[in-house]
């Protein structure tokens, strides 16, 4: 801290020196150089009073007056035979290009070291800053660890699959004398919020060394060579350790493959992963120091970071099944006050595609829903209005200012999304249908929960895009082709997603068929026109295909949209019985 005011304390005083000077320099100029008119220099001049003119090429000239030290300016007559009359009335001339005096040349001299003193010192002070790690950007943490194995419920095959490196840091000796030597660093990667850093704790605390946490984003600097130095001052500090774990969150920050070509290694972050390169390489046998590093996107990562001999192990921290969600449920209801209607299983079948961390806070935002209701338990009441809150938004309170027609248009458009999903994916439950705007912009919406499975097969993605389309379909059909709003907006940009992915990505389509365009081309997609008028062709078969089935069955399309005009809201019950 001392430092650090000791460092303010000299950009305070050389910003202060620099102002200074400047202050000296226009207070020298107002004190010693006044301005006259041409008038006056030639009532001066005739009347004898000047002694020595300076001449210049610019808009004005100076002059002394006889018996005077100050300086005067006038105006530049810029005539012919003005030099001719200064002489012929006994005036010292001066050609010189100069119009300063020897005591402006040292003010001007000064500011100029000044300035050059300040960048200079800010550069220098700047570069010392972050040359050195910043050691408060390295969060060390030795005894205080209290996440382990027993706080993070599911991801049970990562947990078993780094046990041994556990074990290894514990018991070195126990490996070695059989030739194993311990992986250099780990990898955890897979979709935000899935616990990749509780699962880099739980590692330190289960194998009781101290943890260093620093995210890639603090390597990145402005000055070249800063981030190399900020690497090796981590690795430094965790070697005064015999054992240790450092973790560096969003690798990908510095971790992105190289650029390649002629200026390939110039850049910054190409230096950076250089340097942690050379420092995992550099460390001893079974030294009891491991790396472990988190990233969402495995795929954009350079392959030399990837090697065995750096991260040797890479380990998907993916989205929990049912059974972890679950799990993970119990462990944030405990030290709650959670009612007996409450059921976890349930809530767990409910929450598909929920990270541990969507869940903790789904549960969070129940527990403040209970507190501001009064309740002394959290409800399945609080949680369903919890779950919407996560998902849509909390409901509009002031609702005057829709008209009826924007009622029915939006009881259409779900009634489309929620007749649909129960037609051609029936495994899905449809929890919800809502014709409530939220404030998240959503005009009203219809929440699909798909079954815990492991692959989608064709006929499941077409359903799902038909489910997108279904809601300006119904539209359509109901209110006429000229009549269809932006309401379905994000709809068309998820059905292009699927479609997208259908075509380029999971080779289920038959004239481009069993290729990846990212691999072949380094991109998500290409320029093709081949493949825009392909996937035109199968988006208007698929939109035309899912306004024949809600044409079918248009009782039920207008049975639903009439029974949200009144209620506004159906679970998943209600719905089911207008299907009876």
């Amino acid at each position: 801290m001392k430092k650090n005011n000791k460092q303010f304390a000299w950009y305070i005083g050389i910003v202060l020196l620099f102002m200074a000077v400047i202050a000296g320099t226009y207070i020298y100029r107002s004190q010693y150089t006044h301005k006259v008119s041409y008038i006056t220099f030639n009532q001066m001049l005739n009347s004898h009073q000047i002694e020595e003119v300076k001449l210049s090429e610019g808009e004005n000239i100076t002059f002394k007056i006889k018996g005077e030290k100050s300086t005067y300016i006038t105006d530049n007559p810029r005539r012919a035979d003005f030099k001719e009359t200064l002489l012929l009335n006994d005036v010292k001339v001066d050609e010189s290009t100069t119009t300063h005096s020897g005591v402006q040349y040292m003010l001007t001299s000064i500011m100029m070291i000044s300035v050059g003193v300040f960048i200079f010192t800010l550069v220098r002070k700047g570069g010392s800053r972050n040359g050195n790690m910043g050691l408060k950007n390295i969060k060390v943490e030795a005894k205080d660890l209290t996440v382990g194995f027993d706080q993070i419920a599911g991801n049970i095959e990562a947990k078993e699959q780094v046990q041994d490196i556990i074990d290894f840091i514990k018991r070195p000796e126990k490996y070695s004398k059989l030739g194993a030597n311990m992986p250099r660093g780990i990898m955890l990667y897979g979709p935000p919020g899935t616990g990749k850093t509780l699962m880099a704790k739980a590692i330190a605390k289960e194998a009781d060394v101290p943890f260093f946490s620093v995210s890639g984003s603090d390597f990145i600097q402005l000055y070249v060579g800063v981030g190399a130095s900020r690497v090796r001052e981590l690795f430094k500090e965790a070697n005064k350790y015999e054992k240790a774990v450092i973790f560096i969150d969003e690798i990908d920050a510095i971790g992105k493959k190289r650029s390649q070509g002629a200026f390939q290694g110039s850049d910054e972050k190409d230096q950076t992963l250089n340097a942690l390169l050379t420092e995992m390489s550099g460390f001893k046998e079974n030294a009891g120091i491991v790396v472990i590093a988190a990233t969402n996107r495995l795929d954009i990562l350079d392959d030399a970071l990837l090697r065995p001999g750096r991260f040797d192990r890479h380990i998907e921290i993916g989205y929990p099944d049912v059974n972890a969600r679950e799990a993970i449920i119990k462990l944030y209801f405990k030290n709650r006050p959670i009612a007996d209607e409450v059921s976890s299983s349930e809530l767990a079948k409910q929450t598909v595609f929920f990270t541990g961390a969507m869940l903790e806070n789904l549960i969070n935002e129940a527990a403040i829903e209970a507190a501001n209701k009064g309740s002394e338990y959290i409800t399945n009441t609080h949680l369903e209005t919890a779950f919407y809150t996560v998902i849509a938004g909390r409901e509009k309170k002031d609702r005057s200012s829709i008209s009826e027609n924007d009622r029915s248009i939006t009881a259409y458009h779900e009634a489309g999304h929620a007749l649909i999903t129960k037609l051609l994916a029936p495994d899905n439950s449809v929890t919800k249908v809502t014709i409530i705007p939220s404030t998240k912009g959503a005009g009203g919406f219809s929440m699909n929960v798909p079954k815990d499975k492991f692959y989608l097969n064709k006929m499941e993605l077409i359903a799902r895009i038909k489910i997108s389309l279904a809601g300006r379909a119904a539209e359509e059909i109901k209110f006429g082709k000229d009549y269809i709003t932006t309401g379905a907006s994000n709809d068309i940009e998820k059905a292009s997603q699927d479609l997208k992915a259908f075509m380029l990505r999971y080779g289920m389509d038959e004239e481009i068929g069993l290729i990846n365009i990212n691999v072949l081309t380094g991109k998500d997609t290409f320029e093709a026109d081949e493949w825009i008028k392909q996937s035109k062709v199968y988006m208007k078969q698929f939109y035309e295909e899912t306004k024949a089935v809600l044409e079918g069955h248009a009782d039920l399309l207008v049975k639903i949209a009439e029974a949200l005009l009144e209620k506004e809201t159906l679970n998943e019950k209600e719905l089911a019985s207008l299907f009876e």
